[in-house]
């Protein structure tokens, strides 16, 4: 976790930071080979990786997906949502790594945490990001609105959503570009045609009962007001996907018990 005066940088941001500063890093100065994120982690490292003129690899969650493009050396970088970045000098999450280099970005730069999140979005633009979990719902109904939507997944595509078109309807799957496996079910995905995305994702399915996992993100370009809460910034997606799918009323709860 990155922590700033007053600025809590995501860990979507933070491999974005980490990408766009390979040449303040002695170990990564001649640059880097691809960076991969887990496809529920924002796309902040995609805008980053084509003005690098990067791969950019969607995987889904699971290291094991990021070992297979290190081995082959595609990626350089990798990390997810949930605070896990790594890079190549290891196979999983180095969180000790990550604040070393994020010291060295700042030492180089003679910057405030702060101050290089508001120079990297007014470069790449600002990608809002939020994770909303509900948390020991009872698994019928955790079911009942993940399986309501993968119904409507094929309905929604052209449709109006938070004000923008549904261009991608789909349950996320992955082929493997080392070994072809295929990867299937890995999480419902919406993308606009703003390139906004909403996922929604199940975990657990215990005696205690499931977690349901909302995604939501939004992109503003550097133009745009780069100051917002996010959960201002992202309430049109909020509110249409509780309407979509009744998330309050079904799990009987006014907020998530996590927001991240």
């Amino acid at each position: 976790m990155i922590l700033g005066s007053g600025c809590f940088v995501n860990p979507s941001d933070s491999l974005a930071v980490i990408t766009a500063n390979t040449k303040c890093v002695p170990g990564y100065k001649d640059g880097i080979t691809g960076v991969a994120r887990s496809m529920p982690t924002s796309s902040a490292v995609d805008n980053v990786a084509r003005a690098l003129n990067i791969p950019c690899f969607e995987t889904p969650t699971g290291w094991k997906f990021f070992g297979n493009l290190l081995d082959s050396n595609l990626i350089t970088l990798c990390g997810e949502e949930s605070f896990g970045t790594g890079s190549n000098h290891v196979r999983e999450k180095d969180g000790l790594w990550a604040v070393l280099y994020w010291l060295q970005v700042l030492a180089e730069k003679k910057s405030s945490v702060s101050d290089l999140m508001h120079n990297h979005w007014k470069q790449f633009g600002r990608n809002y990001y939020s994770r909303h979990d509900y948390e020991a719902i009872p698994s019928n109904i955790a079911n009942q609105i993940f399986g309501n939507l993968t119904s409507m997944l094929e309905n929604l595509k052209g449709n109006s959503f938070a004000g923008h078109l549904v261009k991608v309807a789909d349950n996320f799957s992955y082929l493997d570009p080392v070994d072809n496996s295929i990867s299937e079910n890995q999480g419902l995905r919406l993308v606009l045609d703003d390139n906004s995305r909403v996922i929604v994702r199940l975990s657990g399915t215990g005696t205690k009962g499931a977690t349901l996992r909302l995604y939501f993100e939004k992109f503003f370009d550097p133009q745009q007001n780069l100051s917002l809460n996010p959960q201002i910034a992202l309430k049109p997606l909020i509110d249409d996907l509780d309407a979509l799918l009744n998330i309050s009323k079904l799990t009987q709860m006014e907020t998530p018990t996590v927001i991240t």
